[in-house]
Formats: structure tokens, C-alpha cells, sequence
């Protein structure tokens, strides 16, 4: 499965929607534009967060300058086995298995037998939420 990915002006990103940065899917927390100088185009600076590993990131870009921005899909799945810091799902529709790694405690102990909704992007994996 290929990644996907659309092209979007890097003025038009709101708090919430996610960009690439450095080949990395992040989510904008917040954006700050500023006006055009006399003879310079108006900039904004974008911090965003990995929403696999939650580093944060920084992006500097003209307002009119273009921006990847992923398509994440969300998938359903059952857990397998939990086998310390890493979790084994199966995808409920395809039957692909992942490992992902144990999520934060907002999801909650997970077990063998669970459904969960996942985020994948390239090679990481994330659980977002139990079902």
C-alpha cells in the first residue's frame, strides 16, 4: 500500500491538521504568520507534533508555499498479544499483523481479544483508542 499524500498551500493550516515535516506525519499545534516586508512574501512559521512519537517540530515556509499533507487512514483492530512495551494487533479486514507499540494510559490496559482503532503511515504504527 503506498502512502498517499495531497499538496496544500502552507498558509492554509489550521491547529489539528497534520503535515510533513522531514518525511515525519505531524500534527499543527499551532501557526504564526507574518506580513510581507518590502520585499519579501509573508512567512508562517508552523510547531507541530509527531503523532507517532510526539516530537515536536518546526517549519518555517511562505505563506503561498506548497506543503505535503498525509492521508492517514484509521483502521479496526483485534488485539493479539501483548508482549511487554509491544502490542500485536490484527487488522479486521485485511487480517495484516502489526506491532505497535504499547499506547498511553488514556487507552487503557489493553488484553488479548480487545478492539482497537489504529493510525498507520509508512513503517510506524499507532493505537489511538480502544473500541
Amino acid at each position: 500500500m503506498v502512502d498517499e499524500k495531497k499538496f496544500d498551500q502552507a498558509g492554509a493550516l489550521k491547529p489539528g491538521s497534520l503535515v510533513l515535516i522531514d518525511g515525519e506525519v505531524c500534527q499543527v499545534r499551532s501557526t504564526e504568520k507574518s506580513k510581507p516586508g518590502k520585499h519579501g512574501a509573508a512567512k508562517v512559521r508552523i510547531v507541530a507534533f509527531n503523532i507517532f512519537t510526539n516530537q515536536k517540530r518546526g517549519l518555517l515556509k511562505g505563506t503561498d508555499a506548497e506543503v505535503e499533507v498525509p492521508i492517514v487512514p484509521k483502521g479496526d483492530a483485534q488485539v493479539v498479544a501483548v508482549m511487554g512495551d509491544v502490542i500485536q494487533i490484527m487488522d479486521t479486514t485485511t487480517y495484516e499483523t502489526f506491532d505497535a507499540p504499547k499506547p498511553d494510559a488514556e487507552v487503557g490496559q489493553l488484553k488479548s481479544g480487545d478492539a482497537v482503532e489504529y493510525q498507520k503511515y509508512g513503517t510506524s504504527i499507532k493505537i489511538v483508542r480502544r473500541r
